[in-house]
Protein backbone atom coordinates (compact mmCIF):
# COMPACT_ATOMS: atom_id res chain seq x y z
CA UNK A 1 0.00 0.00 0.00
CA UNK A 2 2.56 2.18 0.64
CA UNK A 3 4.50 1.22 -2.14
CA UNK A 4 1.61 2.56 -4.77
CA UNK A 5 1.55 5.88 -2.26
CA UNK A 6 4.93 6.63 -3.15
CA UNK A 7 4.64 5.79 -6.85
CA UNK A 8 1.77 8.11 -6.93
CA UNK A 9 3.50 10.53 -5.14
CA UNK A 10 6.45 10.41 -7.47
CA UNK A 11 3.79 10.34 -10.82
CA UNK A 12 2.67 13.52 -9.30
CA UNK A 13 5.61 15.13 -8.88
CA UNK A 14 7.21 14.01 -12.14
CA UNK A 15 3.86 16.15 -13.81
CA UNK A 16 4.64 18.61 -11.89
CA UNK A 17 8.36 18.96 -12.73
CA UNK A 18 7.22 18.53 -16.55
CA UNK A 19 4.98 21.34 -16.18
CA UNK A 20 7.26 23.62 -14.30
CA UNK A 21 9.34 23.00 -17.37
CA UNK A 22 6.95 23.59 -19.79
CA UNK A 23 6.29 27.44 -18.92
CA UNK A 24 10.67 27.53 -18.58
CA UNK A 25 10.75 26.30 -22.43
CA UNK A 26 8.37 28.95 -23.36
CA UNK A 27 10.19 31.37 -22.00
CA UNK A 28 13.58 30.12 -23.76
CA UNK A 29 11.47 30.36 -26.97
CA UNK A 30 9.96 33.43 -26.19
CA UNK A 31 13.42 35.11 -25.82
CA UNK A 32 15.12 33.19 -28.57
CA UNK A 33 12.19 34.78 -30.53
CA UNK A 34 12.78 38.10 -29.29
CA UNK A 35 16.64 38.17 -29.69
CA UNK A 36 15.93 37.02 -33.33
CA UNK A 37 13.26 39.49 -34.34
CA UNK A 38 15.84 42.43 -33.26
CA UNK A 39 15.76 44.96 -35.77
CA UNK A 40 18.65 44.55 -37.83
CA UNK A 41 20.03 47.02 -40.73
CA UNK A 42 20.14 45.53 -44.01
CA UNK A 43 23.52 45.74 -45.54
CA UNK A 44 22.22 48.07 -48.37
CA UNK A 45 20.92 50.48 -46.57
CA UNK A 46 23.96 50.44 -44.30
CA UNK A 47 25.82 51.00 -47.62
CA UNK A 48 23.32 53.99 -47.97
CA UNK A 49 24.01 55.44 -44.65
CA UNK A 50 28.00 55.13 -45.08
CA UNK A 51 27.47 57.14 -49.05
CA UNK A 52 24.96 59.61 -46.70
CA UNK A 53 27.70 60.28 -44.57
CA UNK A 54 30.65 60.36 -46.60
CA UNK A 55 28.69 63.36 -48.71
CA UNK A 56 27.30 65.14 -45.87
CA UNK A 57 31.05 65.31 -44.83
CA UNK A 58 32.39 66.44 -48.33
CA UNK A 59 29.31 69.15 -48.63
CA UNK A 60 31.96 72.63 -48.53
CA UNK A 61 31.27 75.23 -45.88
CA UNK A 62 29.07 77.93 -46.59
CA UNK A 63 26.42 80.53 -45.95
CA UNK A 64 23.34 77.85 -46.61
CA UNK A 65 21.52 75.07 -45.14
CA UNK A 66 20.55 71.63 -46.38
CA UNK A 67 16.69 71.26 -45.53
CA UNK A 68 14.80 68.04 -45.79
CA UNK A 69 10.57 68.58 -46.29
CA UNK A 70 9.22 66.59 -43.82
CA UNK A 71 5.21 67.16 -44.77
CA UNK A 72 2.51 66.34 -42.23
CA UNK A 73 -1.21 66.79 -43.32
CA UNK A 74 -2.28 68.09 -40.11
CA UNK A 75 0.75 70.04 -39.34
CA UNK A 76 2.35 73.64 -40.01
CA UNK A 77 6.49 72.98 -39.58
CA UNK A 78 8.06 72.94 -42.87
CA UNK A 79 11.13 69.93 -42.03
CA UNK A 80 14.13 69.72 -40.88
CA UNK A 81 17.13 72.59 -41.17
CA UNK A 82 20.90 71.80 -40.50
CA UNK A 83 24.25 73.31 -41.72
CA UNK A 84 26.34 71.90 -44.14
CA UNK A 85 28.55 68.99 -42.98
CA UNK A 86 26.43 68.45 -39.92
CA UNK A 87 24.65 65.10 -39.41
CA UNK A 88 20.82 64.86 -40.00
CA UNK A 89 20.59 63.93 -36.27
CA UNK A 90 21.49 67.28 -35.51
CA UNK A 91 19.33 69.44 -37.84
CA UNK A 92 15.92 71.00 -36.12
CA UNK A 93 12.23 71.08 -37.14
CA UNK A 94 11.10 74.08 -37.90
CA UNK A 95 8.66 76.27 -38.75
CA UNK A 96 9.19 78.02 -42.40
CA UNK A 97 8.98 82.21 -42.48
CA UNK A 98 7.39 82.78 -46.09
CA UNK A 99 7.65 86.52 -46.05
CA UNK A 100 10.62 86.85 -48.10
CA UNK A 101 9.98 83.92 -50.18
CA UNK A 102 7.59 81.08 -50.33
CA UNK A 103 8.12 77.65 -49.68
CA UNK A 104 8.63 75.61 -53.17
CA UNK A 105 5.55 73.73 -52.97
CA UNK A 106 3.17 76.89 -51.37
CA UNK A 107 5.17 78.53 -55.08
CA UNK A 108 3.68 75.45 -56.94
CA UNK A 109 0.56 75.40 -55.00
CA UNK A 110 1.41 71.70 -54.78
CA UNK A 111 0.99 71.78 -51.00
CA UNK A 112 3.41 68.41 -49.67
CA UNK A 113 3.91 67.33 -53.01
CA UNK A 114 7.54 67.83 -52.20
CA UNK A 115 8.10 65.28 -49.16
CA UNK A 116 10.79 64.44 -48.48
CA UNK A 117 12.83 66.38 -51.25
CA UNK A 118 16.27 67.92 -50.13
CA UNK A 119 16.95 71.36 -50.75
CA UNK A 120 20.02 74.04 -50.30
CA UNK A 121 18.76 76.50 -47.98
CA UNK A 122 19.36 80.22 -48.20
CA UNK A 123 17.45 82.29 -44.75
CA UNK A 124 18.64 82.46 -41.57
CA UNK A 125 16.87 81.58 -38.38
CA UNK A 126 15.21 84.36 -37.24
CA UNK A 127 15.76 83.79 -33.12
CA UNK A 128 12.21 83.77 -32.50
CA UNK A 129 9.89 80.40 -31.61
CA UNK A 130 6.69 80.07 -33.50
CA UNK A 131 4.39 77.73 -32.06
CA UNK A 132 2.29 75.16 -33.97
CA UNK A 133 -0.99 73.61 -32.74
CA UNK A 134 -1.57 70.45 -34.02
CA UNK A 135 1.71 69.22 -32.02
CA UNK A 136 1.23 71.61 -29.08
CA UNK A 137 4.86 72.30 -29.44
CA UNK A 138 7.33 75.49 -30.06
CA UNK A 139 9.57 75.74 -33.01
CA UNK A 140 12.83 77.76 -33.71
CA UNK A 141 11.70 79.89 -37.29
CA UNK A 142 13.74 80.05 -40.26
CA UNK A 143 13.41 82.60 -42.65
CA UNK A 144 13.81 81.27 -46.42
CA UNK A 145 15.62 83.82 -48.92
CA UNK A 146 15.84 81.52 -51.33
CA UNK A 147 16.22 77.57 -52.23
CA UNK A 148 17.84 74.98 -54.73
CA UNK A 149 16.34 71.46 -55.18
CA UNK A 150 19.42 69.12 -54.14
CA UNK A 151 17.24 66.15 -54.74
CA UNK A 152 13.43 64.75 -55.06
CA UNK A 153 14.68 60.93 -53.91
CA UNK A 154 17.83 61.77 -51.47
CA UNK A 155 18.65 58.73 -49.21
CA UNK A 156 16.53 58.18 -46.38
CA UNK A 157 17.11 59.50 -43.01
CA UNK A 158 14.26 58.23 -41.15
CA UNK A 159 13.34 54.58 -39.66
CA UNK A 160 10.62 54.59 -41.03
CA UNK A 161 12.01 55.09 -44.70
CA UNK A 162 14.95 51.98 -43.68
CA UNK A 163 12.12 49.44 -42.57
CA UNK A 164 9.65 50.32 -45.65
CA UNK A 165 6.74 50.10 -43.32
CA UNK A 166 6.06 53.93 -43.69
CA UNK A 167 2.14 53.71 -43.75
CA UNK A 168 1.33 57.45 -44.15
CA UNK A 169 -2.37 56.62 -42.23
CA UNK A 170 -0.23 55.17 -39.25
CA UNK A 171 2.39 58.11 -38.77
CA UNK A 172 -0.04 60.24 -39.55
CA UNK A 173 0.12 61.70 -36.02
CA UNK A 174 3.44 61.03 -35.38
CA UNK A 175 6.73 63.02 -35.91
CA UNK A 176 9.77 61.31 -36.47
CA UNK A 177 13.95 62.58 -36.01
CA UNK A 178 16.76 61.85 -38.42
CA UNK A 179 18.81 59.12 -37.81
Amino acid sequence: MKLRAIASCDKERSKMHRAARIPLSIVILLGAFAFTSCESVPSGIQQSRVAMTQQIQSEPPGNYFIGRRYYKRDYKIWGYVRRPGEPWTSAQLVMLNEKKKLAPDREHLNFGEDNNYEYRLYGYFSGEKVYEPASNTIYPEFVLERYEVISTHPPPIFKSQYSGRANAEATRFQIEKPE
